[in-house]
């Protein structure tokens, strides 16, 4: 049995499929957006630059909370689209660029993950050469109760003039 689709219905599923487009190349220019600030992040580790590291970490936040709030948003719309596939819902160049920017959102998403473990690693074996340079550090005060204690015990003899 065929089931025909009214002009209306057609043309929402139509609107769905576009705004489902539109919102997976946002996705895929925020992973985009991600995966640079990733690299740029790696720079920063490696040349210790303490400052850039702290901006490219806010800016990560940044990123991945705009991530989060197209996820909300594409779920819904992506249930949507799969239960109208397979139907006619738009021209057929429509549904393969989805499909393709699908695909580019897999790939993106996998580089970002690579880069995100890659930074991972370099911050953990940075933090482990700190804390090796902290234990090597000789501290005079180490022993004593106060900063402010003499070095030496006070004197043993005393003089007396008259």
């Amino acid at each position: 049995m065929e089931e025909t689709l009214t002009q209306q219905e057609l043309d929402e599923r139509i609107a769905i499929l576009k705004r489902f487009r539109t919102l997976l190349q946002k996705q895929r220019d925020k992973f985009r957006e991600y995966l640079t600030v990733l690299e740029k992040q790696q720079t920063s580790i490696t040349t210790e630059d303490a400052s850039a590291l702290m901006h490219h970490t806010e800016l990560e936040q940044q990123v991945v909370a705009n991530i989060v709030n197209l996820r909300k948003v594409i779920n819904p719309i992506n249930d949507m689209y799969n239960d109208m596939h397979g139907k006619p819902a738009g021209s057929q160049t429509d549904v393969s660029e989805i499909q393709q920017l699908q695909q580019d959102l897999n790939t993106l998403q996998t580089k970002v993950l690579a880069q995100n473990a890659l930074n991972r690693d370099l911050l953990r074996t940075h933090m482990s050469q700190i804390r090796r340079q902290l234990d090597t550090l000789n501290n005079p005060y180490k022993t004593r109760q106060s900063v402010y204690a003499e070095q030496t015990a006070s004197g043993s003899f005393i003089e007396l003039q008259a």
